[in-house]
Parts: C-alpha cells; sequence; structure tokens
C-alpha cells in the first residue's frame, strides 16, 4: 500500500517506462463485488492495476455525513489482494489536499441535473478528485461502473477537456 504522491508517481513512471499499460480502478473504498468486477476487467486488459481508496470529502455536501461513510481497510487490501492488485494507493486527506481551500473543478449544468440536482457540487468534487488521480497515476485506461452513468459522463468529458490521455472504460454493473 501506497499512501504518498511522489512515491506512486515514480513507481509507476519507471513501470511505464519499462513498457508496462496501467490500469486504474478509483474508489472511495468498502469494497465489493463490483469493484472486484472492476478489478478482474483492468487486470485482463493492462499489465498492472492501481487501485485507489480515498474518500474524498469534496464529494459531501454539506447535509450528508463524511463521517458515517463506511470504512473497512482490512477488508478492503484483502479484496485488492484476492484480486492480484499491483497497487494501493490510500492517500490521506491531507496528502491530497495539502491547501486549506484547494482548487476545484466545475462540471457545469451537467453536475445540476439527475442526481446532481439533489447534491450540490457533488460532481464537481468527482471531477476534481478524478483529474488528480489521472495526474498522479498516468493510466493507459480507468475502470468505472455503469450505475454510476453520470458519473461516467462527467469524467469522459473531463478526460477530454483536459487532455488525459486515459480511455474511460465503463463496465455492466454487478448487484449483490
Amino acid at each position: 500500500m501506497i499512501e504518498r504522491i511522489a512515491e506512486l508517481r515514480a513507481l509507476l513512471d519507471a513501470e511505464r517506462a519499462a513498457g508496462r499499460r496501467v490500469g486504474f480502478v478509483p474508489t472511495m473504498g468498502f469494497l465489493h463485488e463490483g469493484h472486484a468486477r472492476l478489478m478482474r476487467r483492468a487486470r485482463a486488459e493492462n499489465d498492472l492495476v492501481v487501485v485507489s481508496i480515498f474518500v474524498n470529502p469534496l464529494q459531501f455536501g454539506p447535509t450528508e455525513d463524511l463521517a458515517a461513510y463506511p470504512r473497512d481497510l482490512d477488508r478492503d487490501l484483502a479484496l485488492c489482494g484476492g484480486e492480484e492488485v499491483a497497487i494501493v494507493f490510500h492517500p490521506g486527506v491531507e496528502e491530497m489536499y495539502p491547501e486549506r481551500d484547494p482548487l476545484t473543478i466545475k462540471v457545469g449544468p451537467i453536475g445540476g441535473v439527475l442526481c446532481g440536482r439533489t447534491r450540490p457540487g457533488h460532481f464537481d468534487g468527482v471531477a476534481t478528485v478524478v483529474a488528480k488521480l489521472f495526474n498522479i497515476a498516468g493510466p493507459c485506461r480507468a475502470y468505472f461502473g455503469e450505475k454510476d452513468a453520470q458519473q461516467v459522463v462527467v469524467i469522459r468529458r473531463l478526460a477530454r477537456a483536459l487532455d488525459f490521455p486515459v480511455e474511460v472504460v465503463c463496465c455492466r454493473t454487478v448487484r449483490e
């Protein structure tokens, strides 16, 4: 498990320099079979898989309880190990957002419809953390579940708008 951005970057820079393709599965932890399927797909299509586990405070609105979000790192690490994940990136909030008032990405009108209508700022938080994670990990492909269709649209738009050289892969939803 890696907790520091500089350490992950150095390791993945070396892997990419050796010609290895990096698949990336960003999560907020409390992993389940749906996440495991994303990991399997990533492993089948890349040389190594990186999973991030980061509960992003920017995704939570004022009426949503960040502290109540479920967490079980030991269980998450066991699942990642069982899926042969090469690297788990588990940064702290201070590592990801060292500034007291972090710069954020505004996704525009798409962030205020559907799910975003009742969660103002949620997709701005999603876009901000995913942009940071794409920049840090530099994956060839990133994997998301189709159940978060609006999120996938936002992330694909983000990748195009900011010229991230990453393929955003949408995978079938698995319900437990």
